[in-house]
């Protein structure tokens, strides 16, 4: 429990987060990573490279420091950290290496002003969270360990099947190599993938939606990154190169046969129970937590809007088995739109298509997510809910 005076210390630290807040958690990766090197193959080096690590803890720690005295406002945030933390493999005993950097890149970051009755606070700040982070790791991770089919941390698996859905999205169907059975998945859910990256000489984890499942098998549909030119952060209207995705090429690469490492399904983005109406808001390779979404919903009886963009008809992966469930269900409505042709949605086309009253989920870029999310309300929709692809979570 953090006293008064710690309280106030912590606080006060809020106008140098938002200011300088990246700059520490940069810091702060650097030091870890260097004394920790066992660590990069924990964190997602393509995220580290490209800043989006370091921002998005930049912003979970500058969150923490404004609800200090209520930090159970921050649930929703701390469920989907550790579920994330679990589908890495982060223990309780990461906690004091991460503890121990972070505090001393605070001092090395602030200088002077990090003065020991401050460095005191936040070691207290980040005991707390870190015992409430490691509270409810533990309890996935005994979930996972003790349902039907379940396991706690990496399980091997062959692929079984890979089959190209697009130019660039391809499915792999993954079986676990010690022939058991595969504890159920709920619909929208994702589990960690780890691969040997031969470029890089390490091992990386990502994440991927299980777009298919049963009790032998899990499938992940899983869109190749490639190397292009984007505008550069510093705004002077040169660009730069975001490298190609070590794991998503590596697994492009992966044949029928070969092994992978998968930890236990995670994720609360998941399609709710209810009898009422749901609308299904994806673009690109945002399909893929969908269609399960898709099947179970029609499965239940449920009246389904299921709306997808991409860019031409030849770009929409997994089309044959969303048609399949249309064609099975009287209550499915099915909308694509090609931006190639019919150019991007407005809010006023996602408002119309909206069905009143309807729980409406949501994936894809950002900028899709924040324009579905916004049509949805204007058009009645009586619930939001968005899944992020990456680092950091995306607020509806």
């Amino acid at each position: 429990m953090l006293t008064p005076n710690q309280i106030s210390l912590v606080k006060a630290t809020i106008p140098v987060l938002r200011e300088h807040g990246v700059a520490l958690t940069a810091h702060f990766y650097a030091r870890m990573l260097k004394g920790n090197p066992e660590l990069r193959q924990v964190f997602n080096q393509g995220h580290q490279r490209a800043g989006r690590q370091q921002e998005a803890l930049a912003a979970a720690v500058l969150a923490y420091a404004e609800h200090i005295e209520n930090p159970a406002a921050l649930l929703p945030a701390v469920e989907h950290i550790a579920g994330k933390h679990v589908s890495v493999g982060i223990r309780a005993e990461h906690y004091p290496i991460v503890g121990r950097h972070l505090l001393a890149s605070i001092q090395e970051v602030l200088g002077d002003a990090a003065t020991p009755e401050l460095i005191e606070a936040w070691g207290a700040a980040y005991g707390q969270l870190a015992g409430i982070l490691i509270e409810k790791e533990s309890a996935l991770y005994d979930e996972a360990a003790n349902v039907e089919g379940g396991w706690s941390g990496w399980r091997a698996f062959r692929i079984a099947e890979k089959t190209a859905e697009t130019a660039d999205v391809v499915s792999l169907k993954l079986v676990p190599v010690d022939g058991g059975r595969v504890a159920a998945v709920k619909p929208g859910q994702f589990i960690s993938v780890r691969v040997y990256v031969e470029s890089e000489g390490l091992i990386q984890p990502r994440q991927y939606t299980v777009s298919a499942a049963d009790d032998a098998s899990l499938r992940i549909s899983v869109k190749r990154v490639d190397a292009k030119a984007s505008a550069c952060s510093c705004g002077g209207g040169c660009s730069a190169e975001l490298p190609a995705g070590m794991v998503s090429n590596t697994l492009h690469a992966k044949n029928v046969g070969d092994l992978v490492d998968v930890a236990f399904p995670q994720g609360g983005f998941v399609l709710a129970d209810g009898t009422g109406p749901v609308q299904l808001m994806s673009a690109g390779i945002g399909i893929t937590p969908m269609l399960p979404m898709l099947k179970a919903a029609a499965e239940a009886g449920r009246e389904v809007l299921f709306y997808h963009v991409c860019r031409t008809p030849e770009d929409f992966a997994m089309k044959a088995e969303v048609e399949a469930v249309a064609a099975a269900h009287p209550k499915v409505k099915v909308v694509v739109r090609t931006t190639a042709t019919e150019g991007r949605p407005s809010l006023a086309d996602i408002a119309a298509v909206t069905v009143a009253g309807a729980d409406c989920y949501v994936c894809g870029p950002v900028d899709a997510m924040e324009l579905f999310a916004r049509g949805a309300r204007e058009g009645g929709a009586a619930k939001v809910s968005a899944e992020k692809f990456g680092t950091g979570m995306f607020s509806v």
